[in-house]
């Protein structure tokens, strides 16, 4: 199984004119993009999260603020991640447990390699440990 990793993407442009990076399958998100959405205004007493999946693969982009993410493979292995630049990202393969903890201002974009599937959601953590 693949463990989570951070994703560098490319970054284009200068402070006086601005920047633009870019995401394309396979150069640089290991997965076809089936599924888009972003989470926004969360509190930061809120964690986000607390699921795996079956077979969904992620990458999280901080477009705007910070997101901590905590990882948990099924081995035990947990890293954390802290997102701060739009420019990076981190790869969350299936079947590990996630958690975000977002700033007041961070906005979370989710690119997804499956359209959304309720029964692909572990969302009972003993269940995951199982799995």
């Amino acid at each position: 199984m693949t463990k989570p990793y951070l994703l560098d993407f490319p970054k284009v442009g200068a402070p006086d004119i601005g920047y633009i990076s870019v995401g394309e399958v396979v150069a640089s998100i290991p997965f076809e993009v089936k599924r888009v959405f972003w989470t926004y205004h969360t509190p930061e007493s809120i964690v986000r999260g607390r699921h795996a999946h079956h077979q969904t693969a992620q990458v999280l982009v901080a477009v705007s603020g910070r997101i901590i993410v905590m990882t948990e493979l099924r081995d035990g292995e947990i890293q954390t991640f802290v997102l701060e630049r739009p420019d990076q990202g981190v790869y969350i393969p299936p079947y590990c447990w996630h958690t975000m903890q977002y700033s007041h201002t961070a906005v979370q974009l989710a690119l997804a390699s499956t359209l959304y599937d309720a029964t692909d959601y572990i969302r009972d953590y003993s269940e995951f440990k199982q799995a």
